[in-house]
């Protein structure tokens, strides 16, 4: 990424100062790419604390030269990064390097004229090929938005990331196959056409999943309890045998949340661009995400780290739905990471070298057997566990976790007679219709506290917005005694009740609300 700045030297270009960018986390940094070719043995320095990738450039830049028709300088040539004391990660400053070195070689014919581009305020991004071509790079949505932030408007990127590019406003884009493309583009020999516009849809009317909560036979305690915490943001615990549907029923959560807004898509978009997950057909993220990570995923994978602090599951779930399917298989050591960002919508990655933030607002859906063979508590089938086996299985799931999950709810077994009924079921469409509506409520009543969901209320807004009847405080106060409930919990509980009034169109918590919420908890 670059904007270019270059300096005479006894009527040759002898240095060349490039101002590129680097990602910490979702957020750009400026970094200053000074070349200076001097005279004397063959070498390629690169000083300012650039990682290996960023120092095998010299080797790519060579050969991507000499297949452009350009010439690799026999002489000494120094490169810079500064500010020295932060970290120069990937290949994104390939492309930077390459056009300081030829600048400062007398290669490229850069300044004013009427055919010659205009590099002041021109951001360049994108790693080189052996023969010159450009190939995509992460993270090029984040970086063009600090970019703009910063004040450049102007930006050649990959071809490859053109789609992803496309999106942000205020930006004038260029997108090139190769560095010959760039060459003559800066030169004024070829000029690449600017990227057209892509107005962001929400995709509301097309039907983009390949399930529906149609298809899911009974279970109707079940899927009101999906409803209500798709309709709330609440996190939600499927507890039942194998076979019942809890998996089925956690695939029909995107089926039935909002479209995604252009803000949030971006959001997301910045996260996956930086993981290097993009698709890069779409551009952008437009669908919001379903994670479903394997009960061996490390702590690292789901909560993001390794040596450049990437995001993990949790992050990369944001804006949409992390499922745990048989949540006791994973480790008790990868489970509790999911707490703290629970409790604040972002995650803290640190490591030694760096320290980074990225959001984590997800809906939490998790599913679990009662007991290790499945069969406790069923009607028809004998239970082989012992008391033991069923305590340790159960306590995989630590106790601060669980009274995180605001909606527990048993998915009992489905009768023969109810899958072969003919009885036509709500389809997600109309479901997500009343999400819709409820979700409107709630950005009309949060519209100057900074959330979107009941889920998210703190307790200036449980204070403010879901005041309790005396009838209710006693129906809640003998739940918190019997239930030996704490705090926390009663706080989930009043914000389940509120998303059910609103359900219902109530403006205010009435105790059939209360009651509903106080039964989908287990514990």
């Amino acid at each position: 990424m670059a904007v270019c700045f270059f300096a005479v030297k006894k009527g040759k270009i002898m240095f060349a100062k490039v101002v590129g960018y680097t990602l910490i986390g979702l957020s750009g940094v400026a970094v200053d790419v000074e070349v200076d070719v001097n005279n004397g043995l063959p070498a390629f320095d690169v000083v300012g604390l650039a990682d290996t990738a960023v120092k095998e450039s010299k080797e790519r830049i060579r050969s991507a030269l000499k297949n452009s028709n350009r010439a690799f300088p026999t002489r000494k040539v120094i490169v810079n990064l500064a500010p020295a004391d932060v970290k120069k990660e990937g290949s994104v400053l390939d492309l930077p390097l390459a056009i300081g070195v030829l600048i400062s070689s007398g290669q490229l014919n850069i300044g004013e004229g009427e055919d010659k581009f205009d590099l002041k305020g021109t951001v360049l991004m994108g790693e080189l090929s052996l023969d010159g071509s450009l190939r995509r790079v992460n993270g090029v949505l984040p970086a063009i938005i600090s970019a703009i932030e910063d004040g450049y408007t102007k930006f050649i990127i990959p071809k490859a990331n053109e789609k992803e590019a496309s999106y942000v406003e205020g930006a004038q884009v260029y997108a090139a196959e190769n560095l010959t493309e760039v060459i003559d583009h800066i030169s004024g020999l070829t000029k690449i056409k600017p990227l057209e516009k892509h107005l962001f849809k929400s995709h509301a009317s097309e039907n983009i999943y390949d399930t529906d909560i149609a298809f899911v036979k009974g279970q109707k305690v079940a899927k009101r309890a999906l409803e209500i915490a798709v309709a709330g943001g609440h996190n939600l615990l499927f507890v039942g045998a194998p076979g019942t549907g809890k998996t089925m029923l956690a695939k029909c959560i995107p089926t039935i949340m909002p479209d995604m807004t252009f803000e949030e898509a971006l959001e997301t978009t910045k996260i996956h661009s930086v993981a290097g997950q993009l698709n890069d057909e779409d551009g952008i993220v437009f669908k919001r995400p379903f994670r479903s990570p394997h009960h061996t995923a490390t702590m690292v994978a789901m909560a993001g780290g390794g040596t450049k602090a990437k995001p993990g599951e949790i992050s990369l779930a944001h804006n949409g739905v992390l499922f745990l399917d048989e949540m006791p298989e994973y480790t008790r050591q990868t489970l509790e990471v999911l707490r703290q960002p629970l409790e604040d919508g972002v995650i803290s990655v640190s490591r030694a070298a760096i320290s980074v933030k990225y959001p984590a607002n997800f809906m939490l859906c998790g599913s679990m057997n009662p007991c290790p063979c499945g069969n406790y508590g069923s009607a028809d089938k004998i239970c082989t566990c012992s008391p033991a086996q069923i305590v340790k299985y159960k306590s995989k799931i630590s106790g601060p976790l669980l009274d995180r999950i605001d909606i527990q709810v048993q998915v009992d077994e489905v009768k023969y007679a109810e899958l072969t009924a003919n009885e036509e079921n709500e389809t997600s469409k109309t479901v997500k219709e009343r999400v819709n509506r409820t979700r409107l409520i709630q950005k009309e009543r949060f519209k100057n506290d900074g959330i979107l969901t009941n889920a998210n209320m703190g307790e200036k807004q449980l204070n403010k917005y879901c005041r309790l009847s005396e009838e209710c405080e006693k129906i809640l106060k003998n739940a918190y005694e019997h239930l030996h409930l704490s705090p926390r919990a009663r706080s989930r509980i009043i914000k389940v009740a509120r998303t059910i009034a609103d359900m219902a169109l109530y403006d205010d918590i009435r105790p059939e609300h209360l009651l509903e919420a106080i039964s989908y908890r287990q514990s």
